[in-house]
């Protein structure tokens, strides 16, 4: 049964409640001015993190201002583990890098987005 995630609580507990355990990959971007058409959204830190690991926004908004961030809006992807083992760190590296390539190039459909205050975005 698939989870409706309306929140960034509810994507923990879809994450937690996953047969496999899980690693979050969040890429957090800065909005710039790109032309008079509208704004690019310009990735600036991605971190990974396994569900087990995370609380609330909060929490993980916290952790982005201590790493001197500046981010207008965070992306979120699953990785999902296998054999019930979560994905490893070094497993993360090629899926953020290539998450960071899609929202660079403008493919952000297959992600989940979150503003500044950890409001769900919806980008048509």
């Amino acid at each position: 049964m698939e989870t409706e995630i309306t929140s960034y609580a509810s994507l923990l507990s879809a994450a937690k409640n996953q047969a496999q355990p899980q690693r979050l990959l969040f890429a957090f971007t800065r909005a710039e001015a790109a032309s008079a058409q509208g704004r690019t959204l310009t990735p600036v830190m991605c971190v990974d993190k396994l569900a087990d690991e995370l609380s609330d926004f909060a929490a993980l908004a916290e952790e982005s201002r201590q790493m001197q961030a500046h981010w207008d809006v965070v992306f979120v992807a699953s990785l999902g583990g296998k054999d019930g083992r979560p994905p490893g760190a070094d497993e993360a590296e090629s899926p953020l890098r290539k998450m960071i390539t899609a929202i660079q190039e403008g493919h952000i459909k297959g992600f989940l987005a979150f503003d500044r205050d950890g409001e769900l975005l919806n980008f048509f």
